[in-house]
């Protein structure tokens, strides 16, 4: 069984995901259901993907996961950029979070290639 908390990637995107939590508490009271809600699980779906992987028995199924969290990763990513044109998000704030949401899927993709080369 792996520990996801010493997992790097997972440390970053849990921050990712607080960073997220904080940021949407400040979106219009109308999108609480809409962006707000889908940033919140776009965001915390990576790490708890993470996590969830390392249950696994195996690098295929770790993997598995790992390409989960890269998608919800982009999904993010997307609804940042959605963010920031809406002007939701002030340009400095979301470059710094596209800026993370970047470290993660580099971090991801560096581990799924671990581990596929494993195999």
């Amino acid at each position: 069984m792996r520990d996801y908390k010493k997992f790097s990637v997972w440390e970053k995107s849990h921050q990712l995901t607080l960073d997220i939590y904080v940021l949407t508490a400040f979106f219009p009271k109308d999108e609480l259901f809409g962006l707000t809600s889908q940033m919140k699980r776009s965001s915390s779906s990576i790490p708890t993907n993470i996590a969830e992987g390392c249950g696994r028995n195996s690098d295929k199924d770790f993997c598995r996961f790992l390409y989960v969290a890269f998608g919800s990763a982009n999904e993010l990513e997307y609804q940042i950029i959605l963010s920031m044109d809406l002007k939701f998000i002030e340009l400095e704030k979301g470059q710094k979070l596209l800026s993370q949401v970047e470290e993660v899927k580099k971090m991801l993709n560096g581990l799924i290639t671990k581990l596929t080369s494993k195999s």
